[in-house]
């Protein structure tokens, strides 16, 4: 991965000036590669990365794993494209393995996120079986951590 594109994903609220120093290139030069990662589709979104642990209590995140069977025009992408429409839908990827797709689902409670599985996953038309996972802590999130802990980090040492 480009040099720049390290730093983006790191923070993006970095200033093109301090992209340009660190990177030892002109301003401008900086600015028109992100234009170009941006209009290639390269860069997608910006965004925060939030501490569900400190969001609403009630909300629930949940990991799904769908098996699927692919029609013959299409295949995975006519089932996953429906399936990524879904406003509670945050993720959603092709998987090897023994089930075919995983999905990362946000609810605004427990109830929210089984009518999603029951009313609108499970009645897809292709859809075999779902096997659902509640997340019930995060620990670190797309390479950051959640919890701030001040003092020794040190492991314990035993005899």
């Amino acid at each position: 991965m480009d040099e720049l594109l390290k730093i983006l994903k790191e923070n993006a609220l970095e200033s093109p000036r301090d992209l340009a120093r660190m990177l030892g290139l002109p301003e401008d030069e900086v600015k028109q590669r992100i234009t170009d990662y941006e209009a290639k589709g390269m860069i997608r979104a910006y965004q925060a990365i939030l501490n569900p642990n400190q969001l609403d209590p009630n909300s629930v995140q949940a990991v799904i794993e769908v098996k699927i069977t692919p029609k013959r025009e299409g295949g995975f992408d006519r089932i996953a494209s429906r399936i990524s429409k879904f406003p509670e839908v945050e993720s959603l990827f092709l998987m090897s393995g023994t089930y075919d797709l995983l999905v990362f689902l946000a609810g605004h409670n427990l109830r929210e996120a089984a009518h999603f599985v029951s009313e609108k996953l499970a009645t897809i038309e292709g859809v075999l079986s779902t096997s659902t996972h509640f997340m019930l802590k995060t620990y670190k999130d797309h390479g950051v951590l959640m919890e701030d802990k001040a003092g020794d980090e040190r492991l314990p040492v035993s005899p």
